[in-house]
Parts: C-alpha cells; sequence; structure tokens
C-alpha cells in the first residue's frame, strides 16, 4: 500500500512547517502499519498553474502526477489563509482536475479506487470550510473520501500561535489524525478488495 502526502504550504524547504508537524502524525500511523509514504513540499517544485496533467519543458507536475497515479492513498496538507485552502492546495487541485478525463487500462477514471484526507492547520478557525473545499474537489475528480478522513488544528477565533509554537489541543488533533489514517488504510483496502467497476 503506497501514500502521497501533498504538503501545500507555502514556506519553502527547509523553513519549518506547522502543517507538516500535524501531517507528520499521519504519516506515522500509515508508516506503521506498513504503508509506504512519500512526502512532497509542492513549493519545492516547479509547478505551473493550469488545468493539464503536462504544460511542457520545466514543469515538475508530471513526476508527481506519476506518483499520484501509482499511489493508494493522497493526502492533502493545506494552511488556512483568509479561511481558504492555501493557493499551493488550489494549484495541486487545478492540476489535477485533468485526470478528471484520464482513464487506466481496465477503462475505470484515473482517481477511482484511490481515497484521500485532508490535514488541515491554522491559528484561526475556518478548518472545516477547508476540508469541505478540498474534500469536495477530490471527490469531483474520483478519490473516494472515507468517514473522518481528516484532522486540523486551529488556535481559535483571532489570531494567535501556530500549531508548533503552543500544545494546545495537540493532543485532539493527534488522535483524530490517527483514526484518519487508519480509516484512510481501512477504505483502501476494502477497494483494493472490491474496486469501483469501470464507468458505464
Amino acid at each position: 500500500m503506497r501514500a502521497l502526502v501533498l504538503n501545500c504550504t507555502l514556506k519553502g524547504s527547509p523553513t519549518p512547517s506547522n502543517t507538516q508537524a500535524l501531517a507528520d502524525v499521519v504519516i506515522a500511523a500509515l508508516r506503521a502499519d506498513g504503508v509506504e509514504v512519500e512526502v512532497v513540499r509542492v513549493v519545492d517544485h516547479h509547478i505551473p498553474p493550469g488545468v493539464e496533467t503536462d504544460l511542457g519543458e520545466g514543469d515538475e507536475w508530471p513526476r508527481l502526477h506519476d506518483v499520484l497515479l501509482h499511489s493508494d492513498i493522497l493526502v492533502m496538507a493545506t494552511p488556512t489563509w483568509l479561511g481558504q485552502p492555501s493557493s499551493v492546495a488550489k494549484l495541486v487541485l487545478e492540476r489535477m482536475d485533468a485526470m478528471i478525463s484520464e482513464t487506466k487500462q481496465d477503462g475505470t477514471y484515473a482517481a477511482y479506487n484511490k481515497v484521500a484526507g485532508v490535514v488541515v492547520t491554522g491559528n484561526e478557525d475556518g478548518a472545516h470550510h477547508v476540508i469541505s473545499e478540498v474534500s469536495g474537489a477530490l471527490v469531483d475528480i474520483g478519490f473516494t473520501i472515507p468517514a473522518q478522513a481528516w484532522t486540523y488544528w486551529n488556535m481559535g477565533p483571532g489570531p494567535g500561535p501556530s500549531y508548533t509554537e503552543t500544545d494546545h489541543k495537540h493532543d485532539w488533533s493527534e488522535s483524530t489524525g490517527r483514526t484518519m489514517a487508519a480509516n484512510l488504510l481501512a477504505a483502501a483496502t476494502a477497494l483494493r478488495a472490491h474496486p469501483l467497476p469501470p464507468a458505464g
């Protein structure tokens, strides 16, 4: 079983990422269950905006697209800015738009029989809105979203410290993250045994 984690932070490496810190809880739980996990910080790659899989010379999305096609589980991890997913997360979803018309050898759409979940951080509220936006787009693309396939952390209304600057509510976010990992793996295992059929 393979998983791809796309960290859609605005911070390039090696700057510490609050979103990565929470995603690491999910990653550790998946790896503990034998899942092979690849983690990508999207801003470290040249990915132009667009809705095609390959935009030509210098476009690094095709390699990530290939990793995604060979993964059973996708985790989208994003900070919250202005109550929205990051611009990087929206860029990734736009590039995945091309998968809606891509099919595999058995005739199923590219994202069929793959499961996805969402990790959200932010020192202000808006996490449920971000989860809904990202999950809705992933369903459109063809991913299966299991029950409780998300975790989030925020400090509450108004500005405040970020995830790595406080221990506030980490226990809840981490417990929810481990449940998320278990549900993603269970759903991916079920789909492997009983896959969705080709369209029509």
